[in-house]
């Protein structure tokens, strides 16, 4: 006698369609949580959403690779996929939406670049469409996914993973001088231009006082004048996702900078930064408001700024002058940044929706 196989249900896949915003999808699903999955018998495929060759749209059959499967979308979808999404929806899995930033505060956000802004305008435009095809909202932050629960009636809160390996401390061997200057760095994007330039007079005053400093702001071209035009303040090109990665395995800093004024927008914010931090072997000096002060320890982990630039300057010479306390906390931030960033969270929650 012959056994019949009994067909597994699609349901033990994921199909990802992605929609070029590769850090987030990379950060929340494909890096951190899809290995483990795939290890699990889970399978997990990509589909690049803007490429022009889609061959099912004009097809009332549905491939066998979405047949029951979950679809996981994030922060935004072109039309025709939406379109067809909808007229497949009852023969997929769960769809999910994936999302990291309040799109709608960013349009109204006029601190926030203009190309940015139209950017999000684009996004909002179709966010309702895409929240109605969604059986849940996964958001990465909890003050985001109360933003979002007045629009979806399931939304759940998937914090930021570490992507990065743990340095060593070796660049913490020298104390600060004219010949080793620790290095104070910052990172975030040009939506947080106007964060940083509520703290560049401190940077200046700094600079100014001292020898045994020097800066990294990766922001090329849009960095501030004030900061651009120090000595010793390097100002490199943002670089490409994956490029980054690369440069953030390899790049140490002694000090990590995450300012995040009061906005509406900034408000939704995660705490990756002080994974970033952390990734890059320094010790962070953050906003000391949500998301940051929910997660850093003053003078244990790192440091909680309030918005007077010279609160700033005086927690970056605190830790230039306590050498070996801001080593201390290096190590204390980079425990932390691998208990709360630890892959198997983002997989267990993956994971717990698969079946």
């Amino acid at each position: 006698m012959i056994e019949r196989k009994i067909p597994r249900k699609r349901q033990h896949r994921w199909v990802m369609l992605r929609d070029r915003a590769y850090p987030t999808e990379d950060i929340y699903f494909l890096v951190s949580a899809a290995p483990e999955l795939k290890k699990l018998g889970i399978e997990v495929d990509e589909v690049q959403t803007r490429s022009h060759w889609f061959p099912w749209r004009y097809t009332r059959a549905l491939p066998a690779m979405f047949e029951e499967a979950n679809v996981l979308v994030c922060r935004s979808l072109p039309t025709v996929w939406l379109k067809w999404l909808a007229r497949h929806k009852h023969k997929l899995g769960h769809i999910v939406y994936l999302i990291d930033d309040n799109v709608k505060a960013a349009v109204h956000d006029k601190t926030l670049p203009d190309s940015y802004r139209r950017r999000m305008k684009d996004v909002v435009h179709y966010q309702p469409a895409i929240l109605a095809l969604t059986d849940e909202v996964v958001a990465s932050s909890q003050q985001l996914a109360d933003t979002l629960k007045t629009q979806h009636s399931k939304v759940s809160v998937l914090t930021p993973p570490l992507l990065a390996s743990l340095p060593g401390f070796a660049h913490f061997d020298a104390p600060p001088s004219s010949k080793t200057p620790w290095m104070v760095g910052f990172y975030g994007t040009r939506a947080h231009v106007a964060d940083l330039e509520h703290i560049a007079p401190a940077m200046v005053d700094l600079h100014h006082q001292r020898k045994d400093v020097a800066f990294e702001i990766m922001l090329g071209q849009y960095t501030p004048k004030a900061l651009s035009s120090l000595a010793r303040c390097y100002t490199p090109a943002p670089l490409p996702w994956d490029a980054f990665r690369e440069y953030q395995s390899q790049q140490r800093i002694h000090i990590g900078l995450a300012p995040l004024w009061p906005t509406e927008f900034n408000a939704g914010k995660s705490y990756i930064k002080f994974l970033d931090i952390a990734a890059m072997g320094g010790v962070g000096i953050y906003s000391n408001r949500y998301p940051y002060n929910e997660v850093v320890e003053h003078g244990v982990d790192g440091m909680l700024a309030n918005d007077d630039p010279n609160d700033w300057l005086q927690c970056m010479k605190t830790l230039l002058n306590n050498p070996a306390q801001t080593l201390a906390m290096a190590k204390n931030a980079a425990k932390k940044a691998a208990s709360i960033g630890h892959h198997q969270h983002a997989f267990e929650f993956w994971h717990a929706r698969t079946s």
